[in-house]
């Protein structure tokens, strides 16, 4: 049988097609190769998957209600989805608002349907966000935790696709899990995200911003440990209880670090002193987050275990041979 990977061009989908594709699955991509970011990177992701035996990769915008009917026709026997394709970014929601409602909304919705005429499916999986958790002061979130107050449209959207698929689960019996991600790194990341930013600009010799002033945690998590959480959560009997099939968790360190350690995890394994600009908080930014993984550890027999001090000098390494100086 064959899963279909949305977003299997970007960060974390490159790596759980990949991961698939090792242990004998049959994989359908799809992604729009948006340009988000640098579309020559997520076209060298595709070129490391493309040659492997068992993929396919289809080149469409899910928010088209043709494109998945035309992707399922094409490629029967689907029987599970992972569905990671969205619009990322905190902060450029505040530029381009209608992208997000577009993409995380209407591309989610057009996954359900999808999801919904497979007579075979037997789960889907998708990605949230610890976005949605917004500025609640008890840490570390729980996934039982209040998720009413969002303070950017990026976390709206992702927890509109919870809502969403919870409604599905219970109107249709689709077997729908929710991962919420903790600030993902690792190689072939993006090159939105601040540990990427932070490389690059310290490579060049350029000043960096660390936004709060400096004073912000965050609950780093490499992305060998989330693609483990996304094939557990694939794969694994779930104690669904007796509502809708529509479970959440959260996939995240454990740890959260202050980002002036990432700062100088990065210094150490570039060899370079970084020029620091402190500034303020961001709109829609938060001060920290933490993930609470008990139910995931129960459940998903989830562990993380790539502490920054490993994850960084992993990711120093790709970026370099990447991007040589």
């Amino acid at each position: 049988m064959t899963v279909l990977v949305t977003g299997a061009a970007g960060f974390i989908g490159f790596h759980v097609a990949g991961a698939l594709l090792r242990r004998g699955e049959r994989v359908v991509g799809v992604d729009s190769f948006d340009p988000y970011y640098d579309v020559g990177l997520k076209e060298a992701r595709l070129g490391l998957l493309a040659p492997q035996p068992g993929f396919t990769m289809v080149r469409g915008d899910l928010a088209e209600p043709a494109t998945l009917d035309q992707v399922l026709a094409a490629h029967p026997g689907v029987d599970r989805i992972v569905h990671l394709a969205a619009q990322a970014g905190v902060r450029y929601s505040l530029e381009n608002p209608r992208a997000y409602i577009r993409a995380n909304v209407g591309g989610h919705l057009e996954v359900l349907e999808a999801a919904r005429a497979l007579p075979g499916l037997k789960r889907m999986v998708y990605a949230s966000t610890s976005s949605v958790y917004g500025a609640n002061a008890k840490r570390p979130y729980a996934v039982t935790d209040p998720v009413e107050q969002p303070v950017s449209l990026y976390a709206a959207t992702k927890r509109a696709d919870e809502l969403m698929s919870r409604v599905y689960a219970h109107l249709y019996g689709i077997p729908l899990v929710g991962l919420r991600f903790f600030t993902v790194y690792g190689p072939w990341g993006r090159p939105d995200m601040a540990y990427f930013l932070f490389a690059r600009a310290i490579s060049e010799g350029r000043p960096i911003r660390l936004f709060g002033n400096g004073t912000l945690l965050r609950d780093f998590t490499h992305v060998d440990d989330v693609v483990a959480g996304v094939l557990a959560a694939l794969d694994r009997p779930l104690p669904w209880g007796d509502g809708p099939p529509h479970r959440l968790y959260n996939l995240g360190n454990n740890r959260p670090e202050p980002v002036t350690k990432l700062v100088a995890l990065l210094e150490q394994a570039l060899g370079r002193t970084a020029i620091i600009e402190p500034v303020g908080m961001q709109p829609g930014d938060v001060e920290a987050t933490a993930a609470d993984i008990t139910e995931s550890a129960r459940d998903l027999g989830f562990a993380p275990s790539t502490p920054l001090e490993i994850g960084i000098p992993d990711f120093v390494a790709w970026y370099r041979g990447r991007y040589p100086a």
